[in-house]
């Protein structure tokens, strides 16, 4: 197979800028608008956002997740709390996100400290998923070691044969990130990108202008 020369691969960003004098005072406010414009765009999973922790021993990990809810002005995403994630966030609540929209040419990162949502969130979200998507969240042990495909497969068909009312397990539901700094990305010519940088600051926000 003949290598590929990535340094030859080049595009220009010239679809729109990002000033400090148009923005709003409050990040989510354009979060909000930008994730707006990619759900009109149709783009294929808009709500697609890398999520990074730390583990125990200090070593990173990252993986894409599914933003599903803003709530007053927090990230929510649902998944195992036994997952590798889970017990990461377990042990250190501090986490990034960074959602990317190359057909806008945007990324927007996002960090701070991550709770678990309340029960009665993670209910009410869990009763709206396909009930295949309940049965999943209930056999499958995310990030754990199993033997064969088979086995998960047998499990979920069983489940699935119950005809009974899939209710949330324990060991599934919401992390809600509250965001410390958010930081804007807008693709400009010549890789002189305009980067601003939201900071929280007790009730208000702060706007850096960043080098690219």
């Amino acid at each position: 197979m003949k290598k590929k020369d990535l340094r030859g691969f080049r595009e220009e960003y010239t679809l729109a800028s990002l000033d400090v004098e148009q923005v709003p005072s409050d990040p989510l406010i354009l979060f909000d608008q930008w994730l707006e414009a990619a759900i009109e765009q149709n783009l294929s999973e808009p709500n697609a956002m890398t999520l990074a922790t730390v583990s125990p021993e200090g070593k990173p990990n990252a993986r894409i997740v599914l933003l599903k809810e803003l709530i007053h002005g927090r990230f929510v995403f649902y998944t195992n709390y036994e997952s590798q994630k889970g017990r990461e966030l377990e042990s250190n609540p501090n986490a990034s996100l960074v959602f990317l929209w190359l057909k806008l040419q945007r990324q927007v990162r996002v960090g701070g400290w991550v709770e678990k949502v309340s029960a009665e969130t993670s209910d009410a979200y869990f009763a709206k998923r396909p009930r295949e998507s309940r049965i999943g969240a209930v056999v499958s042990p995310q990030s754990r070691p199993i033997g064969r495909r088979d086995e998960l497969d047998k499990a979920f068909r069983e489940l699935n044969n119950r005809e009974e009312n899939i209710q949330r397990p324990d060991h599934w539901g919401g992390y809600q990130l509250w965001p410390e700094q958010i930081e804007f990305w807008q693709g400009r010519a010549n890789r002189m990108h305009d980067r601003l940088l939201y900071q929280r600051k007790e009730r208000s926000w702060t706007i850096t202008r960043l080098a690219p």
